[in-house]
This record gives structure tokens, C-alpha cells and sequence, in this order.
């Protein structure tokens, strides 16, 4: 190559370099420049989310799909400027539509703050309460959390005989995160259930074995029968006694028909289970025309004599066809370990106390109903 060719291409080269940095310095300068422009808005929120994987090509172009930025080339060169590519965070945003590129990139680059939310689900509720508290806290819709509880393959991954997961969600103080994906939520719930429930049996192998063995029972109607004494037994103390007197129905053979005859299995097979009966669908009605707390504290005729509701204790004999409310550690262990006294029948002194009169027998019983019942005393 001749001296004139030479300088001739390092000419071209030259200028070509300089053409190259002259509008790369206009690009840069340009996006730099656009990182502080206004964008039009009302202020409005939308909402976005960053998912794993997401390349930032596609985080731009989705910004500019929302209408919350205007040129996402300019906007990947700020962020490349920056060093910012990939130090986006994942996560859901709601992101103001008037927003200059800069703060849009600093929200994402700064990430979500975490929202933590501490929910006491209370002992003797049922599952649908559970999950209205949830979705109060905004931890996860109750729609979704009720399909996780219902869904067969949840139910066979847990080793579940049953329609649904309660009994088995125990009631506790959580710390969850805003939001938490449902099936984290029940998982949650259920394992430490399991926790408890094998510290309860761990401690009493001698009682576990012997109210097994007296009764047929299995882990799960221990559990029923622990679901039905957290809702008839409101003082503490009375728990053991309670669970005894359900034992004594079951395994006396002076007490025919073996019925448990308690309201609150009904209350449970009219409201919880998805098929319900008319007399159910009636007394629901009436919950809803008079409210629900009026509405539900009284039980009619119609059901305490419906045949249709499969937990209704005063028509069937035996144990309802699973737990009626989740039991806390207090409630089990009070059904494994119960008290061996031979009562039969118990009733509130008054309707605000939390004691109950207990008998042996049915005349004594009758007369404790004139004393505590019948007589007005509230």
C-alpha cells in the first residue's frame, strides 16, 4: 500500500472514530438530557410488576406499553449510563404516570419495600373466617385461599381425608409478608399445625394410644373431637371435662342414641361445607335479612331436625365427618388427656358465663336447665 492509500484509510478511520464519539456523545448527552424530562400525567397510579428473568429491553418497552415513560431507547441509554440495567429489583410497583424517566428508574432500582403484616387468627374458628382475616390484612384474596383449602391435590399432598383443610390450620400469631402467595399462606398454616399436634402426641403416647384404642378413633376424629370441645368450652379449665362428657356419649352404654347434640356442628354444616341443605339455606337467609350476628345465634326446629346436614349431632350418631373449627394445642391436648369424670350433660349457668353446670343424669340435667335456663337467669 502506497504512503498516499495509507493516510488516505486513516483518514476514513479517523473520521469515521470521530463520527462514531461525535454521536455517541449526542446519544448519551440526549438520554441524559431526556432523564429529566416531564412526562404527561395526572398523577395517576399504574401498576406493574418486574418478574425474575425479565431482560431490560423488555422492562423498557413494558414502561413504555404502560404509558409511564415515552422512548424506552432513550431510557435503556440512561440506564446503561448508569450502570443500571441490572440492578432493577423484581417485585410489583405502582409507579405515579407522571414521573420523570429518572425517578422511574430510581423506584426500580431501589426495589419494593417490603410490607410485613402480623395476623392472630383466634382458636375455634372456622377455615372461611381464617381467610376473611387474611384478606383484611391483605395477605391474600379469601377466594384463593379457600380453593387451596379445598382442592383435592392439596388435600392427597397432606395426606387429608376430608372436603377440606380445616381442623388442620392452626390458629396462631403469624408475621406474613403484603402479599403472600396462597399456597405459601396454607402451607404455613398447616405445617405448623403439624408441629404442634406431634408435640401434643410426642407428650402424651400412653393417652393418645389408649382413647385410639377405646374408641377406633384416628388422628383426624381426635382432631374433630378437639374441633367441637374449642367451641362448646369457653372457660379454660372446663376443657378436659368437656371432651369427657362428648368421650362418656360415645362409650357409655347407658347413653342411647350415642349422639354429641351440639349446636355448633350444625352452625358449621349449614355455613362451611359448598352442598347445604334447605333448612340451611333458610337459616342463612334469615342470618342475612336480621345480620349475621343476630341473626345466627339461635338455631330453629328446622335445623336441629334436618337429616340433610351431615354435621347436625342431633341426628346422627357419632362424630361429625370432620373438624367443625381449628383447635389450639390447649383443646387437643384436653381431648387426648380428658378428666375421666362419668358426666354426661352439661349448660351454661347464664348466657354471659363461662362456666357450665354439669350432670350425670338426665333428671339432674333437667334441673339444672330450670335453674340456669328456664328461670331468665342471664
Amino acid at each position: 500500500m502506497s504512503k498516499r492509500s495509507f493516510r488516505t484509510a486513516l483518514i476514513i478511520v479517523g473520521a469515521t472514530l470521530a463520527t462514531i464519539i461525535l454521536v455517541s456523545a449526542i446519544l448519551i448527552n440526549r438520554a441524559l438530557a431526556y432523564a429529566d424530562d416531564t412526562h404527561d400525567g395526572d398523577g395517576r397510579e399504574v401498576e406493574i410488576e418486574i418478574k425474575t428473568g425479565m431482560s431490560f429491553p423488555e422492562i423498557a418497552s413494558m414502561l413504555s406499553d404502560k404509558n409511564l415513560i415515552e422512548k424506552p431507547t432513550w431510557f435503556r441509554l440512561y440506564a446503561m449510563w448508569n450502570g443500571d440495567t441490572t440492578k432493577v429489583k423484581t417485585g410489583k410497583y405502582l409507579l405515579k404516570d407522571n414521573l420523570t424517566p429518572k425517578q422511574v428508574l430510581a423506584v426500580l432500582v431501589a426495589g419494593v419495600k417490603e410490607v410485613t403484616v402480623k395476623v392472630t387468627l383466634p382458636e375455634g374458628k372456622h377455615m372461611l373466617e381464617y381467610f376473611e382475616l387474611l384478606e383484611q390484612a391483605k395477605v391474600a384474596k379469601a377466594k384463593d385461599l379457600e380453593a387451596i383449602a379445598r382442592d383435592k391435590d392439596v388435600l392427597g399432598k397432606y395426606a387429608i381425608q376430608g372436603d377440606s383443610l380445616d381442623g388442620y390450620l392452626f390458629p396462631d400469631t403469624y408475621q406474613f409478608r403484603v402479599p403472600t402467595a396462597p399456597a405459601v399462606v396454607i402451607e404455613r398454616l398447616v405445617n405448623r399445625h403439624r408441629e404442634v399436634w406431634s408435640s401434643i402426641v410426642n407428650k402424651n403416647p400412653k393417652d393418645t394410644a389408649k382413647l385410639k384404642e377405646k374408641l377406633g378413633w384416628s388422628d383426624r376424629d381426635i382432631l374433630t373431637m378437639a374441633s367441637i370441645v374449642e367451641k362448646e368450652a369457653v372457660d379454660p379449665k372446663e376443657r378436659p371435662r368437656i371432651a369427657q362428657v362428648f368421650i362418656n356419649r360415645l362409650t357409655f352404654a347407658s347413653f342411647k342414641p350415642k349422639r354429641l347434640e351440639t349446636d355448633p356442628t350444625i352452625r358449621y354444616g349449614c355455613l362451611v361445607p359448598q352442598a347445604k341443605s334447605p333448612p340451611c339455606l333458610a337459616w342463612i337467609e334469615m342470618c342475612t335479612k336480621i345480620g349475621k350476628q343476630a341473626g345466627c345465634e339461635r338455631l330453629r326446629r328446622a335445623q336441629l331436625d334436618d337429616k340433610d346436614n351431615a354435621y347436625n349431632t342431633y341426628q346422627h350418631e357419632g362424630l361429625p365427618p370432620g373438624p367443625i373449627s381449628n383447635p389450639g394445642r390447649a383443646s387437643m391436648a384436653a381431648t387426648i388427656s380428658p378428666d375421666g369424670s362419668d358426666y354426661l350433660f352439661f349448660v351454661a349457668t347464664s348466657k354471659s358465663s363461662r362456666t357450665h353446670a354439669f350432670a350425670k343424669s338426665i333428671d339432674e340435667h333437667k334441673r339444672n336447665v330450670a335453674k340456669y335456663v328456664n328461670s331468665g337467669d342471664e
